[in-house]
C-alpha cells in the first residue's frame, strides 16, 4: 500500500495557536500540523495524509510534539471499526505516544517547554503535534530512544499491569500466554522472567514466532502442531496459576479449566468481546477459588491514575536500565502510515511498529 493521500479535510483541528503558547519546534511556530485521518471504516485506504492549523492547547492541555507513535494490531482494529467503544470517523488513529512538551495551556503547572513526555492516547498520536490533558502525561527519562520507549505505553504496560495489579503474580509460579510472539504477548515473557516466573508458557502460530518465545525464556506452544491444553498438561501437573488471553473465542474456556486453585484468567483486547467469555465468567461465579479478571488499560488509567503513573514510570526505569529491550520491527515516518497498517494486517515479524 502506498503511502497515505495528502489531503485537506478530515477532523476539525482547533485554531491556529497566536502568541507564546504558539511557539515551540519550527512547525508549531509555522502554524502548520500534520495528521492522519481515517475518514471512513476500512483498511489502509482509508486512510488520508492531511495538513491544517497547529492545534492550541486548552486549559489543563499540554501540546506535545510527537517523537514516536506505535502502530500495533489495537490501531488497525480501531481503523477497521473493529472495536465497539472506538471513535467514529473521521478519527485520527494512535494509542501511544512520546515526545517533547511544545506548548502548555492554562492552569498547567510542572512540566517544562522540551521536557520528554509519554501518553497512552487511545486515539490521536498519529500527528506532528498531539494536545493531551496534562494529568494523563508521564514524564520520562532523557536520553531513551523514542521507538523504544513508547513500546512500553501500551504494550509493556498492559503486560505489567496484567501480571501485577490484576493477576498479581508471585516468584515460582506457572503461566500461560497467548499470542505470546504479539507486542504485549512478547513483553509479559520478558516481564515475567524479571518477576520470577517459572514455566511461562506461549501459544503461537508457528514459523519465526516459536524462536522469539524461546529467545524470551518463554516454553513455546507451536498451535500449527499441537494442542495448548495438552501440551500445558504434560507440562504441569498441579494447574496454571495465570492465564493471560487476548485472544477469546473457545480459548477462554479451556483456559479456564487449566487452571489450579487459586488461579487467574485475565482477558484482554478482543478476548473481552468474544462470544464465549460470558459463559467462562458464569463458570467463574460458581468457582470461587478461581477468578476471571477483566483488564482494560485506558479504563485502569481512569480509575487508577497512580497506578498508570508509577507502572509506566517503573517501565521507563526498567528500560534506562537495559533490563527490558524492545524489539522494533520497523520505523516509518508519518506519510507512509497506511502502508505500515498494510504490512501490520499482512505480517507476522516480531517487533512493534513506529512512526517516528
Amino acid at each position: 500500500m502506498s503511502a497515505g493521500r495528502r489531503e485537506s479535510g478530515g477532523a476539525a483541528p482547533r485554531a491556529p495557536a497566536s502568541g507564546p503558547d504558539g511557539a515551540g519546534g519550527p512547525d508549531g511556530a509555522r502554524g502548520r500540523s500534520r495528521r492522519i485521518v481515517v475518514v471512513r471504516y476500512g483498511g489502509p485506504e482509508e486512510m488520508r495524509l492531511v495538513e491544517g492549523p497547529t492545534p492550541v492547547p486548552g486549559p489543563g492541555e499540554v501540546r506535545v510534539r510527537r517523537t514516536a507513535a506505535g502502530a500495533g494490531s489495537a490501531d488497525v482494529l480501531m481503523a477497521e471499526g473493529a472495536c465497539p467503544d472506538g471513535p467514529r470517523p473521521p478519527f485520527t488513529p494512535g494509542h501511544d505516544l512520546v515526545g517533547t512538551v511544545d506548548a502548555v495551556g492554562e492552569g498547567v503547572t510542572g512540566f517544562a517547554l522540551g521536557q520528554p513526555v509519554a501518553a497512552l492516547t487511545v486515539y490521536g498520536a498519529y500527528a506532528d503535534h498531539v494536545c493531551v490533558p496534562a494529568s494523563r502525561l508521564v514524564p520520562m527519562p532523557p536520553g531513551l530512544d523514542p521507538a523504544e520507549a513508547v513500546t512500553l505505553v501500551l504494550d509493556y504496560l498492559a503486560a505489567y499491569q496484567m501480571l501485577h495489579r490484576a493477576a498479581r503474580v508471585g516468584k515460582g509460579e506457572r503461566v500461560l500466554v497467548h499470542d505470546a510472539a504479539c507486542g504485549v504477548g512478547s513483553a509479559a515473557l520478558e516481564l515475567g522472567r524479571i518477576a520470577g516466573l517459572v514455566d511461562v508458557y506461549g501459544t503461537v502460530a508457528g514459523g519465526a514466532a516459536v524462536r522469539a518465545v524461546a529467545a524470551l525464556g518463554g516454553v513455546p506452544i507451536d498451535l500449527t502442531r499441537e494442542n495448548f491444553a495438552s501440551r500445558v498438561r504434560i507440562g504441569t501437573s498441579r494447574g496454571l496459576d495465570v492465564v493471560l488471553d487476548g485472544t477469546g473465542g473457545w480459548t477462554s474456556p479451556r483456559s479456564y479449566r487449566l487452571l489450579g486453585p487459586g488461579g487467574r484468567l485475565v482477558l484482554y483486547g478482543r478476548a473481552a468481546h468474544r462470544p464465549a467469555v460470558p459463559l467462562v465468567l458464569a463458570r467463574a461465579a460458581f468457582h470461587g477459588t478461581r477468578r476471571v479478571v477483566a483488564y482494560r488499560a485506558a479504563r485502569l488509567r481512569e480509575r487508577r491514575p497512580d497506578w498508570y503513573r508509577e507502572d509506566l514510570g517503573a517501565l521507563f526505569g526498567l528500560l534506562a536500565e537495559r533490563r527490558i529491550a524492545p524489539v522494533i520491527a520497523e520505523r516509518a515516518p508519518l506519510e507512509d502510515a497506511s502502508g505500515l497498517h498494510e504490512r501490520l494486517r499482512r505480517s507476522e515479524a516480531a517487533g512493534r511498529r513506529v512512526l517516528c
